[in-house]
């Protein structure tokens, strides 16, 4: 016989296969003898108490053989020879989503990235970090698995109803994600294991016959009779195939401005801005867990995490991008623009916590800020950019950060001296309303007293904040018709993903791709 079960246990217990056993034969009552085996279905932290408790879901076999849970399998045929071609350009979690499933609809995929394959790319990492030199191609945002890659790899996400979550993650572990992701609550891969599972896919797509081509920064589309003909690169090679799937994500501008230039349709899409904010990670497990400072977390818990909201002035403020034991990094596409943003190793195990708090900026807030009168498609993206300038300038270059002690920035003071903290390119002291502007700093600053009342301790001097965080999501929407999914002016263009404005992190995206590339199987 199979049952399911719920069960609250000790984080202890909760990591004891035996223990785990002997509490499913009490909550059913019988020996223990007669568990044969059980799997894992759901994994949560109950934190609301002192005493922390572990939900598990169970599947549980009794007096009839233990039969584990199959990973699926997914099946790549040779599309090779395929007549059907199609151009897919972005190599993240849309495009290389999009691609796989290409394949598995017998369609050929030709992956052009502008940025490197994930070994060449974390050399020009490790430059940014060291010596502060950009590679406009080569960064956080850009190169093969794009900004996912190298920005966490948290799987969490709330739009269940864009796609099939669960196809996504059984797919992560096919290509050698911990299979702990499929039952855990708010699923976490990690930086320092992610580059391996997106060589093992661009590896199966040219097994399978379909393309990846990197370092192809596209830089011109050649259009006739609504449709694109060409998709011209930087190198000046050229690609053609019957439809063309634009996955760029969120940081690609000039793919923005060459729309524009083209006069195929944009619109200005609301974004989030803000700062990372970094406290010690012994501080927030003290507040998550109800313990002291002083002692240290139960080993079987992770660093904990925290999720944040709040409206100030009708003016939504929320905690984005939350990375526990991790690292505030540069995630700047150009020169002379900074930007900011987290990741965390699969440990979680650095001494800090950060996290994005944003406020929400719409066409009117940039209008207002900016005295324009005129809303262009491409105001939201300017705003967000002259953010950025600004910011770089007030850290002093080579991405040197502003930054300024949480008490400090609720104060309107700049600070005399800054925390510790996990930015490699170092912070230089400002006061923020000379980076930020004025209605997302008072927006904030009233977020951080009312985070302080629910999360007693979180608001303390030995937080700082790090700007910008701009790149939440696109500033920028290319519409699409929601039946077809087709650019409503270039009938074989499709967007997808965050780039386009229809999704917000790894997964939603991943499923993006792949709900795009379900509806090409039929031309």
């Amino acid at each position: 016989m199979q049952r399911e079960i719920l069960l609250q246990l000790s984080p202890k217990d909760a990591a004891n296969t035996a223990a785990i056993t002997e509490q499913v034969a009490t909550a059913l009552g019988i020996s223990k003898e007669k568990v044969i085996g059980f799997y894992l279905l759901k994994k949560s932290i109950d934190a609301r108490r002192k005493d922390i408790l572990i939900n598990l879901k169970i599947k549980v076999f009794i007096d009839e053989p233990f039969q584990a849970l199959e990973q699926q399998h997914f099946l790549f045929p040779d599309v090779g020879k395929s007549e059907k071609r199609v151009v897919v350009i972005g190599a993240g979690p849309a495009g290389l989503f999009a691609a796989l499933e290409l394949i598995q609809q017998g369609i050929k995929p030709i992956v052009l990235e502008r940025g490197k394959n994930v070994r060449d790319r974390r050399r020009d990492l490790a430059i940014l970090n060291k010596e502060g030199l950009l590679n406009e191609n080569s960064n956080y945002c850009f190169g093969e698995g794009g900004a996912g890659t190298y920005s966490d790899g948290k799987l969490y996400t709330r739009s269940t109803k864009r796609g099939n979550v669960e196809r996504v993650l059984q797919m992560l572990v096919f290509f050698g994600a911990d299979p702990a992701i499929l039952y855990t609550a708010h699923p976490h891969i990690g930086t320092n294991k992610l580059p391996g599972i997106i060589q093992n896919m661009r590896q199966q797509i040219i097994d399978a016959g379909g393309e990846v081509h990197f370092n192809m920064q596209v830089t011109d589309l050649e259009l006739k009779d609504n449709q694109i003909k060409k998709v011209v690169c930087a190198s000046g090679e050229k690609f053609d195939g019957d439809q063309v799937i634009l996955a760029t994500g969120h940081s690609a501008k000039d793919i923005f401005h060459l729309l524009e230039s083209k006069k195929i349709l944009i619109e200005p899409k609301p974004f989030a801005l803000g700062v990372r904010i970094e406290h010690p990670q012994a501080l927030i497990d003290s507040i998550q867990y109800h313990c002291a400072i002083s002692k240290e977390r139960d080993p079987f818990l992770p660093p904990a995490a925290y999720q944040l909201v709040d409206q100030v002035n009708s003016r939504g403020v929320f905690s984005f991008c939350m990375c526990p034991g991790g690292i505030i990094a540069t995630a700047s596409t150009a020169q002379k623009e900074l930007v900011v943003n987290g990741w965390s190793p699969s440990k979680r195990n650095n001494p800090y916590a950060n996290s994005g708090m944003v406020a929400q900026v719409s066409m009117a807030d940039a209008m207002k800020h900016t005295n324009q009168k005129l809303a262009t498609n491409l105001l939201l993206h300017d705003f967000q950019e002259s953010v950025e300038r600004k910011a770089y300038e007030a850290g002093g270059g080579l991405f040197v950060a502003p930054a300024q002690r949480m008490t400090d920035f609720i104060q309107n003071k700049t600070s005399t001296s800054l925390p510790n903290n996990s930015y490699l390119r170092g912070v230089q002291s400002v006061n923020m309303k000379e980076v930020l502007p004025d209605f997302i700093t008072k927006a904030l600053q009233g977020a951080f007293i009312s985070f302080g009342k629910k999360m007693k301790g979180y608001y303390t001097e030995e937080a700082i904040l790090i700007a910008p965080e701009s790149r939440t999501s696109s500033p920028v929407r290319i519409p699409r018709d929601e039946t077809t999914l087709k650019h409503p002016q270039i009938t074989n263009l499709y967007p997808c993903g965050e780039g386009a404005g229809y999704a917000g992190g790894i997964i939603s995206a991943a499923m993006d791709g792949q709900k795009v590339a379900n509806h090409l199987s039929y031309f």
